[in-house]
């Protein structure tokens, strides 16, 4: 196929943009002379704009905005060959076949597709015991892909992760070039995950400190509001909670030894960066590591029990709260 220009979708949030990334890196060795053009949301735009292979990045939020002649218009002036819709929106499969893109690439599993797209892969995510970046990799089927990637192998593709070209603030770098290691706690996920207790963390924040290392706490400014007042006055602990931009969060995070979350974005950002990262999960499908665990070579899973009977039946299950803040200090270690 002679491939010009192909468009890959995904309008949600920062993990599940950032999984989407290796399938990328195939289309780029597979179409070299293709230009790639990644259409998201604007607040996940910076972690794209990361990644090298990535030739244009397109925010939905503006196009969808727009009254629907122009909507139209802007999508026709893409002049793209194919498009994958990795999240079926339904919006966008209706743009894409209205300026007739070739070739329309999405789930079967979704109605409108049916009309909207020219290649309707069959496959399921809910019920598949791969992971969500292997998952993706089904959609590449029309373009030639034989057989889906080892989850192993598709770490090395996040070597393709650069930082942002950006400095952070003299106070914050004092404090990480003060010659004590430094760790990130991450402990809310915006109800994207089940999480650990906040009682935890402050106790895994206090061990921390013992041991000579710098924590930062990490969050959006309404997540802070939740733990700011119970890390103040605590040496050593320091609340960057709605301070940073993604652009810098992610360049702190380049700074930091650890990284310790729930499954949530920044995990996976962690994990793409090379830095040591430890991802506290449940083991309930469909939100089970084996699925949402984070890229890396330095990746730490934790799970209270990995066969959790009560997590096993799909149910809610707090089993989360059962890991001892001595495991997760005893894999910081």
């Amino acid at each position: 196929m002679d491939l010009k220009k192909i468009i890959i979708s995904r309008t949600d949030s920062i993990g599940d943009v950032m999984l989407t990334l290796p399938m990328c890196v195939w289309l780029k060795e597979n179409y070299p002379n293709a230009t790639l053009t990644y259409l998201c949301r604007k607040y996940t735009k910076p972690v794209v704009d990361c990644f090298d292979v990535i030739d244009e990045v397109i925010e939905w939020d503006e196009m969808e905005n727009l009254p629907t002649v122009e909507r139209i218009q802007l999508f026709k002036s893409l002049e793209a060959d194919a498009i994958i819709h990795v999240f079926p929106n339904k919006e966008i499969a209706s743009l894409a076949k209205k300026v007739r893109i070739p070739m329309r690439v999405g789930t079967s599993h979704r109605t409108f597709h049916l009309l909207s797209c020219t290649h309707k892969v069959n496959f399921t995510r809910k019920k598949s015991p791969l992971h969500e970046s292997q998952l993706n990799f089904e959609l590449l089927r029309p373009f030639g892909l034989k057989e889906i990637p080892k989850l192993e192998d598709l770490s090395s593709k996040v070597l393709h992760f650069e930082l942002p070209k950006i400095t952070l603030g003299k106070e914050l770098l004092d404090v990480l070039n003060n010659g004590r290691p430094s760790v990130a706690l991450h402990p809310k996920s915006q109800g994207s995950a089940v999480e650990w207790p906040m009682e935890n963390y402050l106790e895994l924040a206090e061990k921390l400190v013992v041991k000579g290392y710098n924590v930062f706490f990490t969050g959006t400014e309404n997540e802070g509001k939740q733990f700011k007042e119970k890390l103040r006055d605590r040496e050593h602990v320091h609340d960057l909670s709605g301070r940073l931009s993604l652009k810098e969060l992610i360049v702190f995070i380049s700074e930091l030894q650890v990284f310790v979350a729930c499954s949530t974005g920044p995990l996976h950002i962690a994990g793409f960066l090379g830095v040591k990262t430890i991802g506290l999960f449940s083991p309930r499908i469909p939100i089970h590591p084996g699925r949402w665990q984070p890229l890396g070579n330095e990746v730490y899973v934790l799970v209270f029990n990995p066969n959790c009977p009560t997590c096993k039946k799909k149910k809610s299950c707090d089993c989360i709260e059962s890991i001892q803040v001595a495991d997760v200090l005893k894999e910081i270690d």
